[in-house]
């Protein structure tokens, strides 16, 4: 099989080593005669995958036992209503920046539970830029923001200091740079965007913050405190996307850990936005200081050339380009396990347009 340029923002590409060894468990989980997606959760040889897919969590975010990491089911939107449930006190108030499509699911989903403030807001400009201009004060339950906007192409480069909880959804560019992650309260991310297959949702959180709300008769299966008193065991867990998590997550602890993942996604950004920057054919949708390390969305100038281009990249073995349907245009996405070699295929097909 010629394996083809995966450019796609999600469900992402994984290294190789990942996809032989998930395709081996299932056939033969470690020799036990036995396929991964028929083994119990409860087995010690699973028991034994998700301490260690939580342990290296930790290790790779240098984070303490004052940290909790969950695997839960439901997605990233799923941590839309469970963050302000545990989170949002009755009749205290959350505050969110809308800086794209999943912040503003975020935010609508939050209002359904309790008070929300936006107090930062880039719709003006259709998501082109991350807006700065704003304080946020111990009046908040907590801060909420989304580190990268995988349709619009932008990413904070720094994140505010808050008087409160900080919250973040990184789902799409976890794992993908060098973070302070203690500087966070909370952190969620879907796996599919950088760290595994679809199905599984990444929750890291810190213990102390819990209970705070005086919300009572909680919906277990949406209480954190719930799931991880079960050890993520709460309900029956994903486990084939948790192991092809583990397994991702173990690649990149092994290729030089976050600090060398960075320094290879840096390289492959500037490879791509260079060219952006310097062919005429081509244009970023969004600000250059806000621009994403992860999702880099473009466009072309003269849609009369679309179809040459079209036929140029898919012919070159490019698959994933095409845009987000509400934006247009074109988006790779340069996760973890992406190729600078695959980015060199782009560039170059970007170059023969006449």
């Amino acid at each position: 099989m010629i394996k083809k340029h995966n450019f796609s923002a999600g469900p992402c590409i994984l290294p190789n080593e990942v996809y032989e060894k998930s395709a081996a468990a299932i056939l033969d989980f470690n020799g036990i005669g036995l396929s991964l997606l028929e083994i119990s959760h409860r087995s010690k040889d699973f028991v034994a995958v998700m301490d260690e897919a939580r342990a290296i969590v930790k290790r790779l975010m240098n984070l303490g036992d004052d940290y909790e990491v969950l695997y839960l089911g439901g997605g990233a939107s799923l941590q839309f209503a469970m963050v302000p449930y545990n989170l949002l006190k009755v009749n205290g108030k959350a505050a969110y920046t809308d800086t794209g499509t999943w912040a503003a699911g975020a935010i609508k989903e939050a209002k359904k539970v309790g008070n929300v403030d936006v107090v930062g807001s880039s719709k003006d400009k259709n998501y082109s830029y991350i807006p700065k201009d704003f304080t946020v004060g111990s009046e908040y339950d907590y801060f909420h923001c989304t580190s990268n906007n995988t349709i619009f192409g932008t990413q904070m480069k720094e994140f505010p200091e808050v008087d409160t909880l900080m919250v973040c959804d990184m789902s799409s560019d976890i794992f993908s740079r060098q973070l302070d992650f203690s500087k966070f309260d909370l952190i969620y991310a879907g796996a599919q965007k950088n760290m595994g297959p679809a199905g599984v949702t990444l929750v890291v959180i810190k213990k102390e913050i819990l209970g705070k709300t005086g919300r009572e008769n909680m919906f277990s299966m949406l209480d954190y405190s719930q799931h991880i008193e079960k050890e993520s065991m709460y309900n029956t867990p994903p486990v084939f996307p948790v192991y092809a998590t583990l397994l991702t997550l173990q690649y990149l602890e092994k290729n030089g850990g976050i600090a060398a993942a960075e320094a290879r996604n840096i390289a492959k950004a500037e490879l791509l936005y260079n060219e952006i920057d310097r062919n005429p054919n081509f244009d970023s949708f969004c600000v250059k200081e806000d621009r994403s390390l992860m999702n880099v969305s473009f466009k072309l100038n003269d849609e009369s050339k679309k179809e040459e281009f079209d036929a140029a990249w898919k012919a070159a073995g490019i698959s994933g380009l095409n845009g987000h349907r509400s934006l247009g245009g074109y988006r790779a996405s340069l996760y973890n396990a992406m190729p600078i070699e695959s980015v060199q295929v782009l560039v170059d097909v970007m170059k023969s347009i006449n």
